[in-house]
Parts: structure tokens; C-alpha cells; sequence
């Protein structure tokens, strides 16, 4: 097993900002508002609010004609988290930690990361499930709770919490409006292009999923 870091920042570039460059790391990036290009090393990407891209290549970011808004995953060995994960040769802009979670990845498995939307109607729930492997979610639009481990947490529009995976969850979401949370998970390279979720009580098998799901895209992580 090796120890590793999952991290979740928000970050706000202002317009016409000069190019951002970050280091190589296995990161997914949510434009949540605005528009940027992203540079890497084989070549670049615009991506509008409600777009998402996955890479582990040193990356640029080129700023639009208005303020983005971006959430950034980056999976880091833990021996390096001591870097603040803030942007670089960017004086003007800001990037707050949501949340770091420490994480253990058994080095003879091969993994991926996933980054994906989940969106419920009003009074939806995903019934007590569990995942393949862990990840932080952050709340985009409506009201989840988050029941496992004995607790309960109420997660509104730019909350970030962490789910193990192995640990069961009951998740229902508000009847007064609709519910989307992004997420970003690490799951074995078995589940590409495959759900990760497992339904835990006999009661709920073959029962409908009330959530829907666009999987922005998969990426292999490279432990080293």
C-alpha cells in the first residue's frame, strides 16, 4: 500500500490573466463559471462552464474574457502534500483547499480517476450503496445528506465531503429543488466505462436509480 493525498481546490482566475502553469500531477479540473484553454504536453483544450478535463501532464491555463471558476482534483503521493497545491506565477488569483483527504492505493492494483456529475430530482436518493474506491464530492445546485458511519451531513452548494467507498451510504437529497454534486473518485482500471456503485440491501436490488450521471471522462493514474 502506498499513502496518497486526494485534494480538491477551488480556484478563481481573472480575466485575461496571464498563463498559469502547474506542475505534473493526475488532476481533473470543473469549470463550475467562466471558460479557459488548458495546455498540455500533447496538445490543448477550451472547456466552458459545466466542462470538465482529466490529465497528468504539466498543464497551463489560459484565462478567458471572464472570471473562471474552476474545482481542481489532484491525487499527489503524500510525501509531497506539504506543497500548497496553490497556483502558480499567478499573483491575482486565488485558490482556496476545499478539502484533503489521505488515501491508501494498493500499488500491485492498477487504478483510474473518474470524473463525473450526478444530478437527482427533487426528493431523489441513492439508496445505500457503496463504490469501488474513494473520492471527494462537491455540491453543485441543491441539498444532499450524506448518512454513513453513524453520522449524518447536510452538504449544500459548495461543500466538498469525502466517501471511502467500502463504507456504506444512504444519500437523500432535498424535495425542494434539483441536486448536483461533480465528483472525483479513484476506482480500479476494471470499472472503466462501468458503474462503481453497488446497492448494499437486498430490499433495493433491482430497484431504479432516482440520480442520472454524465462520466466527463477516465484517466489511468500512474502510481510510480
Amino acid at each position: 500500500m502506498q499513502q496518497f493525498t486526494l485534494r480538491l481546490f477551488e480556484d478563481r482566475i481573472p480575466p485575461h490573466h496571464p498563463p498559469i502553469y502547474l506542475p505534473a500531477a493526475a488532476r481533473a479540473v470543473y469549470v463550475v463559471e467562466g471558460h479557459l484553454t488548458i495546455e498540455f504536453q500533447t496538445g490543448s483544450q477550451h472547456v466552458a462552464a459545466g466542462g470538465a478535463w482529466l490529465g497528468d501532464d504539466e498543464a497551463a491555463f489560459l484565462a478567458g474574457d471572464a472570471e473562471a471558476v474552476l474545482w481542481r482534483w489532484e491525487l499527489v503521493p503524500t510525501a509531497v502534500t506539504g506543497a500548497s497545491g496553490a497556483l502558480r506565477s499567478a499573483p491575482w488569483s486565488t485558490s482556496t483547499c476545499k478539502l484533503a483527504q489521505p488515501i491508501e492505493l494498493d500499488t500491485a492494483s492498477s487504478w483510474l480517476m473518474r470524473c463525473d456529475r450526478v444530478q437527482f430530482p427533487p426528493g431523489g436518493v441513492a439508496l445505500t450503496h457503496v463504490h469501488q474506491g474513494p473520492g471527494i464530492r462537491c455540491c453543485l445546485e441543491g441539498e444532499i445528506t450524506i448518512e454513513t458511519l453513524g453520522e449524518s451531513h447536510v452538504h449544500r452548494p459548495g461543500d466538498a465531503w469525502f466517501e471511502l467507498g467500502y463504507a456504506p451510504v444512504l444519500a437523500p437529497t432535498t424535495e425542494v429543488e434539483p441536486t448536483t454534486f461533480i465528483r472525483c473518485f479513484i476506482l480500479p482500471r476494471a470499472c472503466r466505462g462501468r458503474s462503481s456503485l453497488r446497492h448494499v440491501l437486498p430490499e433495493d436490488a433491482g430497484k431504479t436509480n432516482t440520480q442520472k450521471y454524465h462520466v466527463f471522462g477516465e484517466r489511468f493514474v500512474h502510481l510510480g
